[in-house]
């Protein structure tokens, strides 16, 4: 008696399938388990922290040494330092604000997400300082106020948040020993800008008072030359006799 061929169906084929898939199945959620459900936001803040991304997040709650806000649903901490560049005072005072800030730490295993707002913020500044210097020029007088007194010089406060160094060197052309013999601190000035390296700025009072010494003499040649020019003879010569 002969062995007779059997036959596969599409029953044969779509059991075979659905084992495959179910085995699938398993390792997916195998995979899914040992990531997190999380897993592909915690990727994103990491890129997001290389790329030093800006994120706008509304502040939570006020706990014990910084704030609370959640990132796409992802618990993340904003230390008290680093909420802004100037002095907190009260933490409180930040819940319910949105806040711009990026992550400084992510760490998925440790479910651990720091976000700093003083750094976007510095960023900031940064460049506003930047198109500011972009607008200082060389030999420009200005106005300012003397905001701290060193041995070596002071520092002016100038328009648009700017700060330049007035070296003691630069504050007269007499001999100075202190800045503070001759400045205070909150006092107004006059000063020319006379250097502009590295981001900061060089100022001199001294060359003020060269500038006037000059512009002295021009008036004083002026006033010799035009006397020379108005006597009898000049005026004689323009006559028609």
């Amino acid at each position: 008696m002969m062995n007779e061929e059997v036959k596969e169906t599409m029953d044969d084929f779509a059991s075979e399938l659905e084992a495959s898939y179910k085995e699938f199945d398993e390792r997916r959620n195998a995979y899914e388990d040992q990531e997190g459900p999380d897993a592909e936001k915690w990727a994103e803040l990491y890129q997001n922290m290389q790329d030093k991304a800006v994120l706008n997040v509304k502040v939570k709650e006020a706990v014990k040494g910084g704030l609370v806000a959640y990132v796409d649903e992802i618990q993340g901490f904003i230390p008290a330092s680093q909420i802004s560049t100037s002095y907190v005072e009260k933490l409180e005072d930040w819940v319910g604000k949105h806040l711009d800030v990026t992550p400084i730490t992510v760490d998925k295993e440790k479910k651990k997400l720091v976000l700093s707002g003083k750094a976007v913020m510095k960023e900031k500044e940064a460049a506003e300082k930047a198109a500011k210097m972009a607008a200082v020029k060389v030999g420009a007088v200005v106005e300012g106020t003397v905001d701290s007194i060193k041995d070596y010089g002071a520092f002016v406060n100038l328009e648009g948040g700017l700060s330049g160094l007035l070296h003691v060197s630069q504050i007269s052309k007499q001999r100075i020993k202190h800045p503070g013999a001759v400045l205070k601190e909150g006092q107004k000035v006059t000063v020319k800008i006379i250097a502009l390296k590295d981001g900061k700025i060089s100022l001199s009072m001294k060359a003020l008072e060269a500038d006037e010494e000059v512009q002295e003499e021009e008036v004083f040649d002026y006033k010799e030359t035009g006397a020379a020019t108005t006597g009898l003879g000049a005026l004689l010569k323009g006559l028609k006799l």
